[in-house]
């Protein structure tokens, strides 16, 4: 299964659909990480990305909600390897990226896309069941298992409070954090326009997530907890990987990598993958 990369002459070109950056002045490092141990859990399965209807749905999230943990159950010092995931569309076709990137250096070290047939229809607060099933079988290609996750969505600043972030982290077992553009429920004050101000954001009187001004000079995104981390934590990551960009780097990435995947024929090195 192949995937664009880019050629000698800075052309597209076609790279296998998992792209291992080369670091030789880390090599070593690399290694070490790339060698872990750790696994996907087993019931990291598609049964609870899937559904035939938004009921069907519902009754899973209910279900798998209930496995979230929103504590911290890991620290800083421990993450070695940071994921950003994304996703793009074309007509019926999904293409989600998960990028790889060293913490704190934020070295791009491996890169994968997965393209399937949308499965599932846009509805709000079930985005898990649109998107998941690309997501998590772009994660299954990694040559490793990332310490921690960072989703283009919401965690716990959802009306379940189980959002995309949420479900993909206990689906994998691995700790995840929601950074999103809009909220999709809530309200708070608008930070000041220093880098890394924030805002709490409310849901009838609860913290549910905070706007956080990740650059000055555009407008704050909304950060939340998704699972095996708490508030404070996932805001202290989402500035620590802000560089350039208003999104924060992993996920700029993944979101850079997905469109770059849309963007080639699929006949040209893309197979769907169902």
């Amino acid at each position: 299964m192949l995937a664009p990369g880019p050629t000698k002459d800075g052309n597209p070109g076609n790279l296998p659909l998992r792209d291992v950056t080369d670091l030789p002045t880390r090599k070593e490092r690399i290694d070490t990480i790339m060698g872990s141990e750790k696994k996907y859990p087993e019931y990291a399965a598609s049964e609870w990305l899937r559904a035939v209807n938004a009921a069907e749905a519902e009754k899973k999230q209910e279900i798998l909600r209930h496995r979230s943990k929103v504590e911290r159950m890991i620290e800083t010092d421990e993450i070695r390897l940071i994921a950003g995931a994304d996703a793009a569309y074309d007509q019926d076709t999904i293409y989600a990226a998960v990028v790889v990137m060293t913490f704190p250096g934020l070295d791009v070290i491996e890169k994968t896309c997965s393209v399937q047939t949308i499965a599932f229809p846009y509805i709000p607060g079930l985005l898990a069941f649109r998107e998941g099933p690309a997501i998590v079988d772009a994660f299954r290609t990694l040559s490793a298992v990332p310490d921690l996750i960072l989703m283009n969505g919401h965690g716990y600043a959802h009306p379940k409070r189980f959002g995309i972030a949420s479900h993909v982290g206990v689906v994998l077992d691995i700790p995840s954090i929601g950074v999103a553009q809009r909220l999709l429920i809530g309200n708070g004050a608008t930070p000041a326009a220093v880098r890394g101000s924030t805002e709490p954001v409310f849901d009838q009187h609860v913290i549910i997530g905070m706007a956080v001004r990740s650059r000055e000079g555009t407008k704050p995104v909304y950060v939340s907890a998704g699972h095996r981390v708490d508030l404070a934590l996932a805001v202290d990551i989402v500035l620590k990987t802000t560089v350039t960009h208003r999104l924060t780097e992993p996920v700029w990435q993944a979101d850079q990598w997905a469109r770059r995947c849309r963007n080639i024929n699929p006949g040209n090195g893309l197979k769907k993958r169902a």
